[in-house]
C-alpha cells in the first residue's frame, strides 16, 4: 500500500503537460525531417538519429528529477566552469578540415568536437543552460545578501552579471558563432530585465545598445569597408545582411533564402500535403525545417506549430510565476528568453523578416547538440515542477495547471 502511494505521488509530481508538449514536438520533428530527406541527397537516416537524440533527451530529463533545484544552485558554477573549459578546448586544440580531427574547421568556424562513436558535439549549446544557471545563482545570491536595494547595489549586480556572461560570450565569438552569441545576449538581457535592477539603469543601457546595434547595421549597409576595418567582420557575415535585404540581387548567396520564401509561399493556406514538397532547398532538415512545414501544411499547419510554441512559453511562464524560489524563477525566465528568441529568429529568417543565422528551430530541427541542450534546460524545469512544495496558505492558483 505504501509503495503504491509513493508511486502515485511520484507520478503526480511529474509535469505531464510538458511531457505532452515534448511528445508533440517529437512527432512534428520526425514527420518534417522524414519529408526533408526524401530527395536522397543525404547518406544518413536523420529520422532515426533524431529519435535516438530524443530518447537520450528524455533520459537526461529523467535523471534531472533526482536533483533538487537547491542542488542545481550548488552545481551552477561547476557546470559553468565545465562549459568554459570545453569552449577553451575548441580554441587551443589543433584544427584541421579533415573529418578525423578532434576539432574540425567548418566554413571558417571551430564550434564542434568530433567524438568517435558519438559524432559532432557543440559545447555552446550546453553553455546556454550553464549560463542560465550561473547568472540565476548570481542574481539570487545578490538579493540574499543585499537587503536594502540602492542604485549602487543595482550597478554592482549588473557588473556581476556582465562579468559572468562576458567570458563564455567572448569564447563563443572567437569561434566565431554569431548565432549562438546572439542567443547568449538575449538570455542575459532577459535575466537582467527580471533581476530587479532599476529602470533608471536599464532604460539608458538598452537605449544605448539599440542605438549601437542600429548604427552598426546602418554602417554595414552603407559603409562596409569601415565596419570591416574596425570590427574585422567576415565576408559571409556581410553577405547574410545583403542577401536578407535583397536576396534577388545575389544569385548564389541569396538562393537559400529565395527557395525558402518560395517553398513556404507555395504552401498557401492548406499546403501540398505530406511529402508534397516541390521546391528544392538544401539542408532543410536543420535550420530551414520550417520551410518543410510551410510548404507541406501551409498557413494552417505553420500556425499550429507556432501555437505549440506559444503553449510551451505560456506553460513555462506559469511555472515561473508559481515557484516560490527566486533562483527557480530566474531559471524559468532564462529558458523562456532562450526558446522565444530561437523560435522568433529561426522562423523570421525563413520568411525574410530577420537575417539568416545558424539558429535551429527548438525541438524540431535536426541536431543532437541543440536538442540535448534544450532538453537539459527543460530538465531543470521538470525538476522545479517535481520538487515544488505547496504551502498551507497558498492560493488555489498556486498549482501547475496548463
Amino acid at each position: 500500500m505504501k509503495i503504491m502511494e509513493k508511486q502515485n505521488r511520484f507520478i503526480d509530481k511529474i509535469d505531464w503537460t510538458l511531457v505532452l508538449l515534448l511528445f508533440l514536438f517529437f512527432l512534428v520533428s520526425c514527420i518534417s525531417i522524414y519529408s526533408a530527406q526524401t530527395s536522397n541527397q543525404y547518406g544518413k537516416n536523420f529520422v532515426m538519429l533524431q529519435g535516438f537524440w530524443y530518447i537520450l533527451g528524455f533520459i537526461i530529463i529523467a535523471c534531472s528529477l533526482f536533483f533538487e533545484p537547491s542542488q542545481y544552485n550548488k552545481l551552477a558554477f561547476y557546470l559553468y566552469g565545465i562549459g568554459i573549459v570545453m569552449l577553451i578546448g575548441l580554441i587551443i586544440a589543433p584544427h584541421c578540415p579533415e573529418k578525423g580531427c578532434l576539432v574540425p574547421k567548418r566554413n571558417g568556424a571551430i564550434s564542434w568536437y568530433i567524438l568517435p562513436g558519438v559524432g559532432a558535439i557543440q559545447p555552446s549549446e550546453f553553455m546556454k543552460t550553464f549560463i542560465i544557471l550561473a547568472i540565476s545563482k548570481v542574481i539570487a545570491g545578490h538579493h540574499e545578501k543585499v537587503r536594502i536595494k540602492t542604485f549602487k547595489t543595482d550597478v554592482q549586480l549588473l557588473l556581476k552579471i556582465g562579468v559572468t556572461a562576458a567570458i563564455p560570450l567572448g569564447l563563443i565569438m572567437l569561434q566565431p558563432d554569431l548565432g549562438t552569441s546572439l542567443v547568449i545576449l538575449v538570455i542575459v538581457s532577459g535575466l537582467i530585465l527580471v533581476s530587479g535592477i532599476t529602470w533608471k539603469i536599464l532604460v539608458p543601457l538598452y537605449g544605448a545598445l539599440i542605438t549601437l546595434g542600429g548604427t552598426v547595421l546602418y554602417l554595414v549597409i552603407s559603409a562596409p569597408e569601415l565596419v570591416n576595418k574596425y570590427l574585422k567582420a567576415q565576408a559571409y557575415q556581410f553577405d547574410r545582411i545583403y542577401t536578407w535585404i535583397d536576396p534577388y540581387s545575389y544569385p548564389d548567396e541569396g538562393r537559400q533564402l529565395r527557395s525558402s520564401i518560395m517553398s513556404i509561399g507555395s504552401g498557401e493556406v492548406f499546403g501540398k500535403g505530406f511529402m508534397g514538397q516541390q521546391v528544392y532547398l538544401p539542408e532543410r532538415h536543420t535550420d530551414f525545417i520550417f520551410s518543410v512545414i510551410g510548404e507541406e501544411y501551409g498557413f494552417i499547419g505553420s500556425s499550429l506549430v507556432i501555437c505549440l510554441f506559444f503553449v510551451l512559453i505560456y506553460h513555462l511562464t506559469k511555472t515561473a510565476i508559481i515557484t516560490k524560489e527566486r533562483f527557480n524563477t530566474y531559471i524559468c525566465a532564462g529558458v523562456i528568453a532562450m526558446i522565444t528568441f530561437h523560435v522568433f529568429q529561426n522562423i523570421g529568417m525563413t520568411i525574410q523578416v530577420l537575417p539568416i543565422t545558424g539558429i535551429p528551430l527548438p525541438f524540431i530541427s535536426y541536431g543532437g547538440s541543440s536538442l540535448m541542450g534544450n532538453m537539459l534546460a527543460l530538465g531543470v524545469i521538470f525538476s522545479i515542477r517535481f520538487h515544488h512544495k505547496e504551502y498551507m496558505f497558498s492560493s488555489s492558483t498556486d498549482k501547475f495547471y496548463l
